[in-house]
């Protein structure tokens, strides 16, 4: 599967936030798109995912089923965490499983994000650090060959950024695609960067 952006232009609320932007993504690579605030990182990230329209240019799969948009193939993990804080972290996951359709497997999301001892804690009572690890363990309930990171290391301590590198990396050496918009070094070698100007 190819993920390729031809000449993307992006204009919102009557500011061009980018334009002539591409890039074609292979199986096993990584792309970190970098930039200032308020250069579209984040907007980049919601129109691969289907949620904006582009102004100018498209976004294509290659090599996947031809009925299948990038947002049926991907994981989208935006800057907000989006936990329930009335639910624990173990119902937090069932219900993303839920959504997504995935499968209960051998392995548990929350051991390996380290949050294996806090399965029946409500949310709410996270740290900011442990709601990132539980945003993040949605990538493991159900597989999904994209993953569209927005700043994914916020609120994470060094062993957290360490994890996450980890979890990456595997996803990466099984064919997966990652894209993030990120402040901070990912931790992933041969992450190729895609750098967006822009206002503050």
């Amino acid at each position: 599967m190819r993920l390729i952006a031809e000449r993307l232009g992006l204009v919102r609320g009557g500011r061009r936030l980018f334009q002539d932007v591409g890039f074609a993504l292979g199986v096993g690579e990584a792309l970190a798109v970098t930039g200032p605030n308020g250069a579209g990182k984040s907007s980049l990230l919601r129109l691969i995912a289907g949620l904006l329209r582009p102004s100018e240019g498209r976004v294509t799969l290659e090599g996947g089923p031809e009925d299948r948009t990038t947002g049926t193939v991907a994981h989208f993990v935006g800057h907000l965490d989006g936990v329930k804080g009335a639910l624990t972290a173990s119902e937090n996951l069932e219900f993303m499983r839920a959504i997504l359709g995935g499968r209960p497997n051998g392995s548990s999301p929350l051991a390996t994000l380290g949050l294996g001892r806090l399965a029946d804690v409500p949310a709410g009572m996270f740290s900011a650090g442990q709601k990132r690890r539980l945003a993040l363990a949605r990538l493991l309930t159900a597989p999904r060959p994209l993953w569209l990171l927005d700043e994914p290391l916020t609120a994470l301590d060094a062993e957290g950024q360490t994890l996450f590198a980890s979890l990456a990396r595997a996803h990466l050496s099984r064919g997966g695609l990652v894209v993030a918009a990120t402040h901070a070094p990912l931790g992933i070698d041969g992450a190729r960067e895609l750098k967006l100007g822009g206002g503050a």
